[in-house]
């Protein structure tokens, strides 16, 4: 699915770039918008935003145990404070998907991670509970378009043969961060106090947030779509809201894909939430050890996400819905592997389950990303992962940790674990049944060539040619 491919139907979604001009870039020999060289320059600094992201996200997990002792929080409200954030993305990520379709991808994604990290660093600064789920509600704010903008950039700058490849290295920040701020903030919470956890986080992104202001941005595309102009031929039509609504309604891939992701990310996020308390309580462990034990477990999809993008993408060679089909067959094996988990395994032969679910559980994230950019124009893209951020957010991540929180507070932590593996068996049912309408889906969609900014085109000649 090369991005300059012709025409296939006549269906809305068909769009064209804005402002094609003689000095605006395409995509290479290779399929690199820019240059290979620098295509991977954005992609670092990307991948450590995300790292951050999780990070800044994911540190006050470490930190229950020590708000629960000078606060007097309950499990329930100990979730509340993960989900505010997860609340937070899924009402603002829409509409800053939009902009940043619609606008700079540099300068927004800048912006964000400065929001998000200063958000953090006032999170050190709260006396109360309402006070501490305000300001986490403000991370999310930040980090509620950087995901979707991510995406959009990584789809137009790499190869599409590559996309899930790359995606899966770049989600593999996802779990890394989420260790690294749990077991950080536990270490860190330990030997100078909680607060100091989260002014320690807040910083990196603030400096590599000022970096991305000044990478390069691509033109931005128009909405409209190809209609039948009579004997005048084909013509371009503005695309209304509610032409593009229906758009992606009628992508049965696209629809399905986002409700899968709902149900996997219900799980990942209850397990980054709870998996260092579960592991405390069953184990009579310290919050630190629990810390680098639950981390470890979320920090193995640095094998996960990468292997998943690329076993999924060399199965494309062979298989038109391999990233659909992948994704069903991962979701599965890790509903098998956590319910034999919770269900009947104990001390050693658990742990070494939950390493293999560690890995097993984001397999799928590379591949079910690279659906929601194949079926759906450039202009979309960001608009179209904001769609499956907001769903699984709504479904999976604002809700998994308040509602294990609250079994949890009901009837025990390891009661609570057992509900998850009925979720991923859920997404792999949905990913399956989307696998049906994929290829019909990709083949429907027209792609247009990308092209830099004419501004930072010239700036960009020479590195095109390195």
């Amino acid at each position: 699915m090369p991005e300059n491919r012709g025409r296939s139907s006549g269906r809305a979604g068909d769009m064209e770039p804005v402002g094609e001009g003689e000095h605006g870039m395409g995509h290479d020999a290779n399929g690199y918008l820019v240059s290979k060289k620098y295509s991977y320059y954005v992609f670092v600094l990307l991948f450590l935003l995300y790292l951050f992201n999780y990070m800044d996200r994911m540190v006050v997990v470490s930190l229950f145990p020590f708000l629960g002792r000078e606060w007097g929080i309950s499990d329930t409200q100990s979730g509340l404070l993960v989900s505010a954030a997860y609340w937070a993305i899924l009402i603002f990520a829409l509409p800053f998907s939009v902009l940043i379709d619609r606008g700079s991808r540099s300068k927004g994604i800048a912006i964000m991670a400065i929001v998000w990290s200063a958000a953090t660093a006032v999170c050190g600064f709260t006396k109360s509970f309402a006070q501490l789920f305000a300001a986490r509600a403000v991370v999310g704010i930040g980090e509620s378009g950087f995901a979707p903008g991510g995406t959009a950039v990584i789809s137009a700058l790499f190869p599409e043969k590559k996309r899930a490849a790359v995606m899966g290295v770049w989600n593999a920040s996802i779990p890394l961060g989420s260790a690294l701020g749990i077991a950080i903030g536990a270490m860190v919470a330990e030997h100078f106090g909680w607060r100091y956890a989260f002014w320690l986080v807040a910083l990196p992104g603030i400096i590599v947030g000022i970096m991305f202001w000044h990478t390069k941005d691509y033109q931005t595309v128009k909405l409209t779509k190809t209609v039948d102009g009579g004997a005048g031929g084909e013509i371009k039509k503005k695309m209304g809201m509610g032409e593009i609504v229906g758009d992606f309604m009628r992508t049965r891939s696209l629809v399905l894909t986002y409700l899968a992701f709902a149900g996997n990310t219900f799980v990942t996020t209850s397990l980054m939430s709870w998996l260092p308390t579960y592991l405390q309580r069953t184990y009579d462990l310290s919050m630190s050890r629990a810390g680098l034990m639950g981390g470890l477990v979320m920090m193995l999809a640095i094998v996960g996400a990468p292997l998943g993008g690329f076993l999924a993408d060399k199965w494309c060679v062979r298989r038109a819905d391999a990233r659909m089909m992948f994704c069903a067959a991962s979701s599965l094996v890790s509903a098998v592997i956590f319910f034999a988990a919770f269900a009947f395994a104990g001390g050693t032969s658990q742990y070494l389950l939950l390493l293999a679910g560690g890995i097993a559980v984001v397999a799928f994230v590379p591949a079910g990303a690279a659906v929601t950019q194949d079926v759906v124009h450039p202009g979309l893209r960001a608009v179209s992962y904001s769609i499956c951020v907001v769903t699984q957010h709504i479904l999976g991540s604002a809700l998994g940790p308040v509602v294990v929180g609250a079994v949890s507070d009901a009837y025990d932590i390891g009661t609570a674990m057992l509900i998850l593996p009925a979720f991923t068996l859920g997404a792999a049912l949905l990913f399956l049944a989307g696998s049906r309408f994929y290829i019909g889906d990709v083949s429907r969609e027209e792609k247009v060539e990308l092209k830099i900014k004419d501004s930072d085109a010239s700036g960009l000649k020479g590195a095109a040619q390195g």
